[in-house]
């Protein structure tokens, strides 16, 4: 559904994706995992043209996103939702009113049908009772959450999110986690997630695809990744007290 082919960047005079090359199944949870600075969210900001590669392309289906202009990009952005790791909710409208802006502006839907949908949505995410108030009035957690109501509101194929657990406690990171596994199961959408949260990763992800030094050095199944080989890998699993004997034995079985 999204394929890199040998996709390289600079930013800054520094290399941050090289040679980059995968692809994300259509239904599945693609989680893209990594320390700070790796390129993981360059590689999601790819994935809708906010970046463009300095060589190799990007496909969205049958279009290549990474050379699209004008119309025909607006045209493939429509496939997309994105959460954005703050939540990026505007200050100055109610829950629902952000919930609802993507269809005020970019739909001649009616009133009543947007009404509906947001309210739809707004139960989809746990936050119907919530709808009046302002981002000045809810959690953290509750920002992620009415951010994904307007990720979704006009049922995108699919849904990118950038850090979406980042700052949030874990019983709340968990909750978010179950709300993205909803996404797949109830809408049938293609996740991909940008994480640092490797718990977050092992328990969502169909697939984890690890970024160091601008490349991809693992990809494969939660399983297969807790038994990756590779020094990175298991350094990093280790960093979050992760590792083949700890609490995710249980997966090895």
């Amino acid at each position: 559904m999204i394929r890199f082919e040998h996709v390289t960047k600079m930013l800054n005079g520094r290399p941050v994706l090289n040679d980059v090359s995968f692809e994300v199944r259509r239904g599945e949870t693609f989680v893209i995992v990594g320390p700070s600075g790796v390129g993981k969210s360059v590689t999601l900001k790819h994935m809708v043209h906010l970046l463009t590669p300095d060589a190799g392309r990007v496909w969205v289906g049958e279009d290549v996103i990474s050379e699209a202009k004008g119309a025909e990009l607006e045209r493939i952005r429509e496939r997309f939702g994105y959460l954005f790791q703050g939540g990026a909710l505007l200050a100055w409208l109610t829950v629902t009113e952000n919930v609802a802006l993507p269809l005020r502006e970019k739909t001649a839907m009616d009133e009543e049908t947007i009404v509906r949908k947001v309210r739809e949505k707004l139960a989809m995410v746990g936050l119907e009772q919530d709808g009046e108030k302002l981002p000045s009035e809810i959690s953290g957690g509750m920002k992620k959450r009415a951010g994904l109501a307007r990720a979704i509101i006009r049922d995108p194929a699919i849904v990118l999110y950038d850090e979406p657990t980042s700052g949030l406690d874990p019983v709340t990171a968990r909750t978010i986690d179950a709300l993205i596994g909803r996404m797949g199961g109830e809408l049938g959408v293609t996740n991909v997630v940008v994480t640092h949260d490797l718990h977050s990763a092992l328990s969502i992800g169909t697939r984890i695809a690890m970024l160091d030094s601008g490349s991809v050095i693992e990809l494969s199944e939660p399983e297969a990744f807790i038994r990756s080989p590779r020094p990175e890998v298991q350094n990093f699993l280790e960093s979050q007290f992760i590792t083949k004997e700890g609490s995710w034995q249980k997966m090895l079985k």
